[in-house]
């Protein structure tokens, strides 16, 4: 019986490390390796984690259908992606939007002239957050740009060049923090 509980102890174990093993783990947040995304299964590509004055805001993680660090090519790519965030800070719905428009002149400014109405969309279904919360940014070719926040679907912008302009946010050339961007590209 002994033997038993004992092989039975070390195959959870060794069953446990392979499974963590299958995950990405950044700042105590653990992200899957792959996500499924309409007809497609998207692989983990980095995990980064965003700061501001010395506190952990959020661990986001990008997925992708193939592994890359080029964020312009991932950005030009007219492939499915997605941006997981997982917070670990409290943030107001204005804090939130600020984050944004902050994010969108800094890496799209042309954008807030020509996709005003999507971007007003998208500021429009956001929430505030707490910790453990989680927000899903999904680009689909043919369908757009969703927004979740906590499983519960906010938002889809179905104009193509929106997801460019959305991802830019963390892949642009000025992202909330350079450790972040280089997180998410695998680096």
């Amino acid at each position: 019986m002994r033997k038993i509980a004992l092989s039975l102890g070390v195959a959870v174990f060794f069953l446990a490390s392979v499974l963590d093993l299958r995950a990405g783990t950044l700042a105590g947040v653990t992200l899957p390796d792959t996500a499924s995304v309409g007809n497609k299964v998207l692989v983990l590509n980095g995990l980064g984690l965003r700061t501001k004055f010395m506190f952990k805001i959020y661990v986001a993680g990008l997925y992708l259908e193939q592994k890359s660090s080029n964020a312009d090519a991932i950005l030009k790519s007219d492939s499915a992606k997605r941006i997981v965030m997982k917070f670990l800070h409290d943030a107001s719905k204005k804090q939130i939007e600020d984050a944004f428009e902050e994010s969108f002149d800094g890496n799209a400014p042309d954008a807030k002239k020509t996709m005003k109405p999507e971007i007003d969309r998208l500021l429009g279904a956001l929430d505030a957050v707490k910790v453990g919360d989680q927000m899903v940014f999904t680009y689909l070719p043919g369908i757009g740009t969703s927004l979740s926040i906590n499983d519960q679907e906010k938002v889809t912008i179905a104009t193509p060049a929106f997801g460019p302009v959305l991802f830019s946010v963390w892949l642009g050339p000025k992202p909330p923090n350079a450790d972040l961007k280089k997180g998410l590209l695998g680096m």
